[in-house]
């Protein structure tokens, strides 16, 4: 049987996550909770880099971040669809792992991938609970499954968080995660051609918004999460 994974991150590229939420998958796995990111597709359409590389690189950001598991489901970037094919592999996964918590991409985004894979993955979720589908795993039938909750998170655009976590403490070894992408950031020893991603304005960016986030809560760092679905809780005491 595989392991149960608590806080389980979907992306449509590698270093999606890192980008966005490494910090609060630091903190989770601190806490002692079990933690991995399924990605998509292997990013093998960027300007730098290529799938081979990146893949390397994904490997490494697994190891900074302590992941129980990292897998890729080798969509093709840039043309996976959300259609029953998709679905039922990413349908999978969440059976497969049975997270508590699921982390996604944002609604809409600089990238299109990035809202193409949110819809995917939400779709995914709902469909993952029905018991009249089924799907097997190395000849094993799956049982049905659906997280408890569900959030997505903020990566290029500014869109306005629903929950802010502090991730001071984290904040060097989540930013050695983001640089396990050499091929990706900033790098001066490069000669590839440059992308809005590849400059030092952009690992600003990064590092203001965690401020700007963190100041709504009066701390340092923090990265932002949207609620997907409402948020059930017995009392209001319980989001202190």
């Amino acid at each position: 049987m595989s392991k149960k994974i608590n806080v389980l991150a979907f992306a449509a590229h590698p270093d999606d996550v890192e980008i966005s939420i490494s910090g609060i998958m630091l903190k989770h796995k601190a806490a002692g909770l079990t933690t991995g990111i399924i990605d998509l597709t292997g990013g093998e359409l960027g300007t730098r880099g290529s799938a081979e590389l990146r893949a390397e690189e994904s490997a490494k950001a697994a190891r900074i971040l302590n992941l129980d598991i990292r897998e890729n489901l080798g969509f093709r970037d840039g043309f996976f669809e959300t259609d029953e094919r998709h679905l039922l592999e990413v349908v999978k996964m969440i059976r497969k792992y049975q997270p508590d918590i699921m982390l996604i991409n944002a609604e809409s985004d600089r990238h299109p991938d990035h809202g193409r894979a949110h819809e995917l993955v939400k779709r995914a979720a709902f469909l993952a609970g029905l018991v009249k589908i089924k799907t097997s795993v190395d000849n094993t039938d799956q049982s049905p499954w659906r997280p408890q909750t569900l959030y997505s998170y903020i990566q290029d655009y500014h869109l306005e968080p629903d929950i802010v976590v502090d991730v001071t403490a984290f904040w060097e070894r989540r930013m050695e995660s983001l640089m396990a992408y050499s091929s990706q950031f900033y790098n001066p020893a490069s000669g590839e051609a440059e992308t809005p991603i590849s400059t030092t304005g952009f690992l600003k960016h990064i590092e203001g918004r965690s401020h700007q986030f963190g100041r709504l809560i009066n701390v340092t760092h923090a990265e932002g999460l949207r609620k997907v679905r409402p948020v059930g809780v017995d009392l209001l005491t319980h989001l202190l």
